[in-house]
Formats: structure tokens, C-alpha cells, sequence
């Protein structure tokens, strides 16, 4: 009988991508046949570019229309009706069960609502088992018309929000949110600087913009650098070669600025910054945590990043702020206050479980046997 496992996920945002391939990274470490594919990508490939640029478009502008289309979906979650979304992802659940038979999965995986409503369909009239796994600190709407055998929930503070959604305690694992290898080993701080070529003199701070370069961040640094000396800024601008443009032209003569494009090392400058500066995306934000490193959310996409920050700075792991001004004035104390950072660390230490994809390949070992 086969045991290959099939991870889901999809490109509306880097978050959901990088928890799948953090799972199967831990799957085939411990010898499984595992395959990661978009969910859009099996039901209908032409409109995966068009939902993934949609949802980029909803982002701009600060994220109104995301908060707006966000808070329309907590309004429809009191309702107890189906959502449109889940009306969606149902008429695709004949291709998705033909693309799990004909590639004979014994169990799935998905760390995206999409893929998870329209296997639910699939669950009432066939037999599969499939896990799905939340990738922020809140239960976003729509999760509650899924029907998982197990649900990976970020942490055991958050189940009653989970319950209160609707539901059920017993599918609930508050194991954390999946992260890759590279944000759980061991480092060496100065070696990691050398190989990317980086000062060990200098301090660095990073400021990360998601993987769509997402947030005023050419305002951001024109202050954080009029306040802020003897630190190097590294900006990440995701895929935004836009914004790249713009700030490789503004500060091609600034030594202390250093514009980073797409990179698959952003972990080792995460490990070589003093402090770090990012949107409040799930993943990031645990990455960041799983590191322990103290940092501070600048503004968010307006919805479930809120409530990210909100569970980060609630627990004292980081600091959150809502305008530019904030970001300059704790950038500031928290690069002097060493104590500070401590404090962060150790309650990184006391939330966020470094042991996550473990335990998921744990479950997923047991119910493949």
C-alpha cells in the first residue's frame, strides 16, 4: 500500500508555501515519499496567477480592501451559513480526489483554508484522512466549515478561540507553527556574517517586507536612517523589483544601507542581524521567534496579521507599532536596551516550540502505519 503524502497549499502570500515545505522537509529527513503542490495548480492552473495577484492587489494601499474583504468574512462566520469561498473550493473537489487517487496519497496535508474546504467536501463521500495546519495566531474565517482529523493550531492559549469558531477540541494540536531546519540549528553568528560576505564590526538590522515587499518602507528607512546611526540597515524587498529599483537608486552611495532582492538565505540574515523589523506574517514572525530574536512589528496588512502582533507583543516577544515614528523610537531603544532583548528571547523561549514539524511528522508516521 502506497504511503506517499500530498502537501497542499497556495501563493496568496509566501507564509502558507514556507510552512508546506517546512513539513515535507521534515517528512523525507525521516525517509517519506512526499510531494508539495499548489492547490490551484491541480484544480484549474490558469487562475492560480490571477487568485494569487488578486490577493496582492487587495494588500496595497496600506491593505484597505484586505480589511474590509477581512472583517466581511468574520461577519459571515457569525452567520453559520456556507461561505461563498467554501461554494468555490466544493466544485473542485472532483479533480482534487481524481489527482489523490490517480497518485495514490495515503495522506494529506494543507496549510491553506482553499485546499482544506474542498477536501472536506471530498471527506463526506470518500475515505481520506488529511491534517491542516493554521499559519496565524487567530482562527481565521472559514476555518471552521473544514473537517480535518487533525488540526496544527500555533499554540494551546489560542484553542478557545478555536472552539468558539466552532471547532472541535479533540481535532486540536497546539504543536506551533511549522518552520525549515535553517531557523532550528545551532549557529554561528560571526560564520554566518563571514559567508555573506558582511562586516562582523557592524551591527545590522533587518527589515523584511514579506515576500511581496509589502508597506511604506521607503518612508520607514529615510527615518530610521535620519535617527538612527551606526547601524547598517538591510532591506528586504521580497519580489517587489520595484521597490528594489527604487532604493538601489536612492541609496546607491549609502554604506550603510544594503538593498537585499529575493533571497532563499534570508535566514542567514535574520542570524547575522542584531535586531529585525517585519510585517506581522505568521510564518515570518515565527521564524524570527523560532531564531529567538528580538524584534519589532512595523504595520500590518490589516486582519490576521492584527491579531499576530497583538499574541506577540501580549506575551512580551516583541514590540508592536502602528506608525512610522513608533518603528523609529523602539528601533532605537531596542538596539541599546540589551535587557530588553533578553526578555524577548526568553519568552520566545517559553511560547514558540522549535519541535513543531517533529511532532506533525510524528502524527503523520503513525497514521500512515
Amino acid at each position: 500500500m502506497s504511503s506517499k503524502v500530498l502537501i497542499l497549499s497556495c501563493g496568496t502570500g509566501g507564509g502558507h508555501n514556507s510552512a508546506a515545505k517546512a513539513i515535507k522537509e521534515s517528512l523525507e529527513e525521516k525517509g517519506l515519499n512526499v510531494d508539495f503542490v499548489e492547490y490551484l495548480d491541480i484544480v484549474n492552473p490558469k487562475i492560480r496567477k490571477e487568485v494569487n495577484n488578486l490577493y496582492i492587489k487587495t494588500t496595497k494601499g496600506n491593505g484597505k480592501i484586505f480589511k474590509v474583504v477581512y472583517k466581511l468574512g468574520e461577519m459571515y462566520q457569525k452567520t453559520n451559513l456556507k461561505s461563498p469561498v467554501y461554494a468555490l473550493n466544493f466544485l473542485n473537489k472532483k479533480r482534487l480526489y481524481q489527482y489523490i487517487v490517480e497518485n495514490e496519497y495515503k495522506y494529506i496535508i494543507t496549510t491553506h483554508l482553499f485546499a482544506a474546504q474542498a477536501l472536506t467536501a471530498i471527506k463526506k463521500e470518500h475515505d481520506i484522512k488529511f491534517m491542516q495546519v493554521a499559519t496565524d495566531y487567530v482562527c481565521i474565517p472559514f476555518w471552521e466549515e473544514t473537517n480535518p482529523d487533525y488540526f496544527i493550531v500555533p499554540h494551546e492559549e489560542l484553542e478557545k478561540d478555536f472552539i468558539e469558531k466552532g471547532i472541535k477540541q479533540e481535532k486540536l494540536l497546539p504543536y506551533g507553527i511549522p518552520t525549515a531546519k535553517a531557523y532550528r540549528e545551532k549557529y554561528n553568528k560571526e560564520e554566518v556574517k563571514k559567508n555573506l560576505g558582511l562586516d562582523n564590526s557592524k551591527q545590522y538590522v533587518l527589515i523584511l517586507t514579506g515576500s511581496m515587499g509589502f508597506g511604506n518602507v521607503t518612508e520607514m528607512l529615510k527615518e530610521l536612517l535620519k535617527n538612527i546611526k551606526d547601524v547598517t540597515f538591510i532591506v528586504s524587498t521580497g519580489h517587489n523589483s520595484k521597490l528594489q529599483k527604487v532604493l538601489e537608486e536612492k541609496y546607491k552611495n549609502f554604506d550603510n544601507v544594503v538593498i537585499l532582492p529575493f533571497t532563499d538565505k534570508i535566514s542567514e540574515y535574520m542570524k547575522s542581524s542584531e535586531i529585525i523589523l517585519t510585517k506581522p506574517g505568521g510564518l515570518t514572525t515565527t521564524e524570527i521567534a523560532t531564531l529567538r530574536k528580538p524584534f519589532i512589528h512595523t504595520m500590518p496588512i490589516p486582519g490576521c496579521e492584527n491579531y499576530n502582533a497583538q499574541f506577540f507583543e501580549k506575551r512580551k516577544m516583541s514590540i508592536s507599532c502602528d506608525s512610522i515614528d513608533k518603528v523609529v523610537k523602539n528601533t532605537k531603544e531596542l538596539i541599546d536596551n540589551k535587557e530588553l532583548q533578553e526578555e524577548m528571547v526568553k519568552n520566545q523561549e517559553k511560547y514558540i516550540s522549535q519541535n513543531t514539524c517533529d511532532k506533525i511528522s510524528e502524527i503523520v508516521i503513525k497514521e500512515i502505519k
